[in-house]
């Protein structure tokens, strides 16, 4: 599908699409096309079923990676193919909504003592001090860093938007030992192997693990796992709700109010009803014994 590979990579361009969406995108194809070896071009209906059904019976996959290649394909035949008639029966796959995994406070403390390298210990303060995802702190630059507003400029965020991050002052102080430690050349804030190339979000995956694996945490800890907690951590201090909808980027507050469900400060600021009532609670009253 070499040719058919290059038209799909132009419209993603043209769409504006992120690289690393793209790349999926074309893989979810290049996957497809692979397993009814057959250009999808002379495909249709009954092979997109057919694949999505083995993506479910055999591969096991879950609806959440699913969901990714319905999108894959419906770009695929709706946008380079023109044949949107193909991919309009398959809705998205109905994805479980699961309360988001949060480290304490003492855990986060932990693992950001547990990495040995400034650089990475200064990228994971980075997602956990302002929220970020892990993508938005990898490609922040020096000029993003506002010190005199102690803000962080995020640009081109999820949906392409732009926003403003918190900077706090013991976030600062740690960017500055970072670059005086290691006097980074070039644009980006935390460069890869070149200078001009931010560093990857899977090399700072794999740290992560590394120092959770070290500290003993049980839990899921991923650079997300992080935002989780700061969102959840404002919660608990009392921070209002629509304030943490803009420094996450949220669009909806819907997403925003997923984090009163796993708050207990905020949880046990909430009265019961049952508190409420005139009504006392009394031990049953024992049996006398039989009189002989």
């Amino acid at each position: 599908m070499g040719k058919l590979r290059e038209r799909m990579a132009a419209d993603l361009r043209l769409r504006n699409l992120r690289p690393s969406t793209r790349e999926s995108y074309l893989g979810c194809v290049r996957k497809f096309a692979g397993y009814h070896m057959r250009s999808p071009a002379e495909m249709g209906e009954k092979e997109v079923r057919d694949f999505l059904v083995h993506l479910r019976d055999d591969k096991h996959l879950v609806p959440s990676s699913i969901k990714v290649y319905v999108a894959a394909l419906k770009f695929l035949y709706g946008n380079t193919l023109r044949r949107p008639e193909v991919v309009r029966p398959w809705l998205q796959p109905r994805v479980a909504n699961k309360l988001p995994v949060v480290l304490s406070r003492e855990e986060v403390e932990a693992l950001l003592g547990g990495v040995n390298s400034i650089k990475y210990r200064a990228v994971l303060m980075t997602a956990y001090g302002s929220g970020l995802r892990i993508g938005e702190v990898c490609r922040l630059q020096f000029k993003d860093v506002d010190s005199s507003r102690m803000l962080l400029h995020v640009r081109d965020g999820k949906g392409g938007r732009d926003r403003y991050a918190l900077l706090s002052p013991r976030l600062l102080e740690a960017l500055r030992t970072y670059w005086r430690a290691e006097r980074p050349a070039g644009p980006c804030l935390f460069p890869g192997h070149k200078p001009d190339t931010a560093v990857s979000p899977e090399a700072v995956r794999k740290v992560q693990h590394e120092a959770a694996k070290q500290c003993g945490i049980k839990k899921r800890a991923t650079p997300h796992v992080l935002r989780h907690s700061f969102a959840t951590h404002l919660l608990d201090a009392g921070t209002d709700i629509r304030t943490i909808q803009a420094l996450l980027g949220h669009r909806s507050i819907r997403t925003t109010q997923l984090y009163t469900q796993v708050s207990p400060e905020h949880i046990s600021r909430v009265k019961s009803p049952l508190d409420t009532l005139g009504i006392e609670v009394k031990e049953k009253p024992k049996k006398k014994g039989r009189s002989r």
